[in-house]
């Protein structure tokens, strides 16, 4: 197989105990196209990148998310390999992920690490966080999908491209398939191998920072996609508000005391504010819903053309 329209995306911070192996590999497999994007390392991982021949860039800021919107306008490939360069990934399973993109039957692959993780790669707090943000996007998204947080997937530039990517650090990956989500592209997801991390490398994720930051990224981005659930959230905590001080209310005017006109007024206008909003999320998931139909119908007629 000829792999000349296929670039290998590398996001790296820090990572010579790995990079090498993993450029040598996909250089061992015949890839030639071969991009790292490096975030400021400290470390030895530039130096060693070059030394390899591919070709090396550093980012103008920070951030995962910065790096790669940077690295998507360097590529003039017709489709892109992401794979973090820490080696827990395995080059070797590059071609289960290309082949549906390079056989038109997908747009996005994304690398599923739950399908086949070896031993102490996933620690359990991070496998339960893990589900419980996939759990949280399945519901809102109504897609149903493993690894949302995958770092190894594969994508035509055309549709990578195509996605608006704003996200600094590594909400990126929630980001990108949300935004695939949205934009109606063909997701598929398939297993692969997750090996732990090299002796003497730190991750530079934080769970609970991070997480969090992913599960609000996953709920801000909500609005658009699943205006409902966005704006009907927010309606219930002003409804419930409202609801519970009204029973404060209520109370006291059933034992013939009503010294509470402020906080009757404040009950009446929690309810409507909450009213309103769920108003609002049904006028809004109307509209998303035909933004979806128009852009599924542009993407098909896309297709039909190329075809």
């Amino acid at each position: 197989m000829s792999y000349e329209d296929v670039c290998i995306l590398i996001p790296t911070l820090n990572e010579e105990e790995s990079i090498e192996s993993v450029i040598k590999d996909f250089q061992a497999l015949g890839f030639e196209k071969i991009l790292v994007i490096d975030g400021h390392s400290t470390d030895g991982t530039v130096e060693k990148a070059r030394l390899t021949g591919i070709r090396v860039e550093v980012q103008s800021g920070t951030g995962k998310g910065r790096a790669l919107k940077e690295a998507f306008d360097l590529i003039d490939e017709d489709y892109v390999v992401l794979i973090d360069g820490d080696g827990t990934y395995l080059p070797s399973e590059v071609n289960q992920l290309l082949n549906p993109v390079l056989n038109g039957r997908a747009d996005h692959v994304i690398g599923n690490r739950f399908g086949n993780p070896e031993g102490g790669s996933l620690k359990r707090l991070n496998m339960f966080g893990n589900r419980i943000i996939n759990h949280f996007f399945g519901i809102i998204y109504g897609v149903r999908l493993a690894d949302i947080l995958s770092g190894y997937r594969a994508f035509t530039t055309e549709a990578v491209r195509s996605l608006d990517l704003n996200m600094p650090g590594f909400e990126i990956e929630s980001e990108m398939t949300i935004e695939s989500v949205k934009k109606g592209l063909r997701i598929a997801e398939l297993p692969i191998t997750y090996r732990p991390r090299p002796k003497g490398t730190k991750t530079k994720l934080n769970p609970f920072r991070d997480g969090l930051k992913i599960i609000l990224t996953i709920y801000r981005m909500a609005k658009t996609q699943n205006p409902i659930f966005y704006f009907g959230l927010i309606g219930s905590f002003f409804g419930a508000a409202g609801f519970l001080i009204g029973l404060y209310v209520l109370m006291d005017w059933v034992n013939g005391r009503i010294n509470h006109i402020p906080l009757t007024i404040l009950t009446a206008i929690l309810i409507i504010v909450g009213f309103q909003l769920f108003v609002i999320g049904i006028l809004g998931d109307v509209m998303a819903s035909l933004n979806r139909e128009i852009l599924q119908e542009l993407h098909r007629t896309k297709r039909q053309k190329k075809e």
